[in-house]
């Protein structure tokens, strides 16, 4: 017994689908691609940008007395600075034609620059959660 009623159409066991399921408009063009990748990466680049600002902030105001005051500066300062670069070699990316195949060794080289400056951004990112901006709470 068929689970799906319409599946023993015409006697045959699939149905055949919809030829109009997806567009069959043009190719795909890579530039437009690339440029939509590259604005969401920039998108992320900024709003990890901003949470970086804050978290300086934060940490600029509790002062030199908080434990993990040198180490927390350094290693946002270092995230800033990360982030600022990608941005702009993403900006880069992005004015690059990707048809154009003397472009393509220098655009592959900084897309996994960028990658490679991604990944790290994420790991002192991740150790700045682990230092904590905020002063533990005093139990009194």
């Amino acid at each position: 017994m068929e689970m799906n009623g319409d599946a023993d159409r015409n006697g045959e066991t699939e149905v055949p689908l919809r030829e109009d399921w997806r567009r069959q408009s043009r190719p795909l063009n890579m530039n437009h691609y690339a440029n939509k990748k590259s604005a969401a990466e920039s998108m992320l680049d900024v709003a990890l940008l901003m949470a970086n600002a804050s978290q300086l902030k934060a940490v600029m105001e509790q002062g030199p007395d908080f434990t993990f005051y040198v180490p927390l500066i350094t290693l946002i300062s270092i995230s800033l600075i990360l982030q600022i670069l990608v941005g702009v070699m993403l900006i880069f990316i992005v004015k690059w034609n990707l048809n154009d195949q003397s472009t393509h060794y220098k655009l592959n080289l900084m897309e996994n620059a960028a990658t490679a400056f991604v990944f790290i951004i994420v790991v002192v990112n991740v150790f700045i959660t682990a230092f904590g901006v905020q002063r533990p709470s005093t139990s009194s």
